[in-house]
């Protein structure tokens, strides 16, 4: 951010542009955010990426209708997490376009942080209370006032799609070594029709739609959940892609790149934490159907990704950063071993799941 732009947003702020100070914050792949200091006050800036959220607007118009429905849970103590706020810049206005690019200001939660991997059970049930939290709170938000920010965000059949129309275009070389993936992943196209089967029977939710773990915030004296952030994503969806995210993300403890496939499994003290934590919450209001639905979405998560990989890997790695050119296909490889071994552990995950 230039000296210009901060010193424009400080005064819309009614700040002393001198005496305001401004730190990057390092976490997040989409939007560029600053931590904005003045004496004892603090806000989070960010910049919104156009390329990934073509409108902006309907960005902070969804995450302020979210925000006024956690507001009224909170004032009847039905909502125990802090809320992220948006904060005006000056005649009610929220998103302030400086050098034709949109920034808008939100409250900063304090006494609070992050984990980007999770370490123990503990954290893992913890983040999925509190998203577990946030979906219950929402159940009964109308989500036809949701803009859908990002289209076909999930749609696996797509993504199938895609994944053929590479195998078309890609040099042989990459074909010949993505091969056996290839075939694997297009065996599992089965999980299509399951999909479209059971979400004719489920209820459209309010979905946060990135469910790792450092999207939620940890109270720094009680280490207990305290707020759900970045809301950009919430849109109309089911819940099982939430559930399975988590999943993906809670239950591994290997990066997504990592190479020891054999250590690419299931740490199931961390499922059941997560399991449980999510559960709490949303028992009263899932049907059994629904509950049995997580588990497709635990499926179905790192099996999508997997093929987003591929795809890339084929189309020549143009959507996701590589750092080298067997990048993306190692990242199909990983997810896969993810999959299989949750394919490995249904049985198990099955039980865990429907007897809370």
């Amino acid at each position: 951010m230039n000296n210009t732009v901060q010193n424009t947003l400080s005064k819309l702020l009614k700040l002393n542009p001198e005496t305001t100070q401004l730190s990057t914050i390092s976490s997040g792949h989409i939007n560029s955010t600053w931590l904005l200091t003045h004496f004892d006050q603090r806000f989070i800036v960010q910049k919104l990426n156009t390329h990934v959220f073509k409108y902006p607007a309907q960005i902070v118009s969804n995450a302020q209708l979210i925000e006024q429905h956690l507001n009224t849970k909170q004032k009847q103590n039905n909502y125990p997490l802090d809320i992220v706020k948006h904060i005006s810049t000056g005649n009610n206005a929220y998103l302030t376009m400086l050098n034709e690019e949109p920034y808008r200001v939100l409250n900063y939660i304090e006494h609070s942080y992050s984990e980007d991997v999770v370490k123990n059970p503990e954290q893992a049930h913890q983040a999925a209370l509190a998203f577990g939290t946030f979906a219950s709170a929402l159940h009964d938000f109308d989500t036809a006032t949701l803009h859908t920010v990002i289209d076909d965000f999930h749609n696996l059949a797509m993504r199938f799609e895609q994944l053929k129309t590479a195998m078309t275009h890609s040099d042989e070389s990459r074909l010949n070594r993505s091969k056996k993936d290839i075939e694997f992943c297009l065996s599992q196209q089965h999980l299509v029709d399951e999909l479209k089967a059971i979400t004719q029977h489920l209820p459209i939710r309010v979905c946060h739609n990135d469910t790792k773990i450092n999207n939620m915030l940890y109270c720094s004296k009680t280490h207990k959940a305290k707020a759900v952030i970045d809301l950009d994503t919430c849109m109309p969806g089911f819940l099982l892609h939430d559930f399975g995210d988590m999943v993906r993300t809670f239950c591994c403890a290997e990066a997504e790149d990592s190479t020891r496939l054999d250590k690419v499994v299931i740490r199931k003290e961390v499922f059941e934490a997560l399991v449980k934590g999510y559960l709490a919450p949303l028992k009263p209001i899932l049907s059994k159907q629904e509950q049995l639905s997580l588990l497709l979405g635990a499926k179905i998560m790192p099996l999508m990704l997997s093929v987003r990989f591929l795809t890339d890997y084929l189309n020549n790695d143009v959507y996701f950063k590589t750092a080298y050119p067997e990048h993306n296909l190692v990242r199909t490889q990983n997810q896969l071993a993810l999959y299989k071994n949750i394919l490995v552990n249904e049985a198990w995950m099955y039980e865990t799941l429907m007897k809370q």
